[in-house]
């Protein structure tokens, strides 16, 4: 009989709704800054009541993106290190392998499809894009909003650099949100119509079994890697050979 498993704990539920929300009201006012030419940037203007409050709302919300950022690194470094959390964000050697491997098979070059741990090279892809590019976001922000501070101690050709590198570097991230993102959790085959594991923090195991079959696996009994692996080979095989 089919059970959910619990995929993700209450903080890591609340964080992702306060990052979501925090980045979709950045673009809703970003981006008619940058496009501010546009019809439908002047609608959303006249929406938030002029770009003024635009702007507010804009760094008020990027505040909030960077104590959200903070909070993370600082929580998850030290769960990390104090040995309550493992590091599976964290890019490996098998990741390369299982890239490679998932093009061969969609091609069609090979019938093993790869097997992946909690999270897999696309996640930790996109976690570390938007990590970095937060970062990035961030730096650039402060420099905006402080420039009189910030070219105190630095050139003041930062603040024009900054203002491009910001204003590109936040269309990049809505871009990559609404294609790479957007079609993970709504879009591909295996979530259609819309992936809820992170809102109830739940996730049923027939998923589990297709998706991360080696956290399955050692979840549900297997001590070392090579039971882990071992438990995927047999799944493959009894896939293969329904007999």
């Amino acid at each position: 009989m089919s059970h959910d498993l619990r995929r993700f704990s209450i903080r890591q539920r609340v964080e992702h709704a306060l990052v979501m929300s925090s980045f979709t009201l950045l673009a809703l006012t970003g981006l008619p800054q940058k496009f501010y030419d546009a019809g439908w940037a002047h609608t959303l203007v006249g929406l938030f009541g002029g770009v003024e409050r635009m702007r507010f709302v804009h760094r008020m919300c990027g505040l909030a993106f960077a104590t959200l950022a903070l909070v993370h690194v600082v929580t998850v470094g030290l769960q990390v290190a104090t040995g309550k959390a493992r590091p599976t964000l964290v890019p490996t050697r098998k990741d390369f392998s299982d890239a490679v491997l998932t093009i061969r098979f969609y091609l069609g070059l090979s019938d093993q499809h790869a097997a992946f741990d909690r999270f897999d090279y696309r996640q930790k892809f996109e976690y570390w894009g938007l990590l970095l590019g937060g970062v990035l976001m961030i730096v650039t922000g402060l420099v905006l909003y402080f420039p009189l501070a910030a070219v105190r101690f630095l050139p003041g050709e930062l603040v024009p650099a900054a203002k491009v590198a910001h204003s590109n570097e936040g269309l990049m991230a809505f871009l990559v949100v609404i294609t790479w993102h957007v079609y993970n959790a709504h879009l591909s085959p295996d979530t259609f119509p819309f992936d809820t594991s992170i809102f109830t923090g739940r996730i049923s195991r027939e998923r589990m079994e297709h998706e991360h079959p080696l956290e399955l696996a050692r979840m549900e009994g297997a001590r070392t890697m090579d039971d882990v692996t071992e438990a995927e080979a047999v799944r493959a095989h009894a896939e293969d050979d329904p007999r």
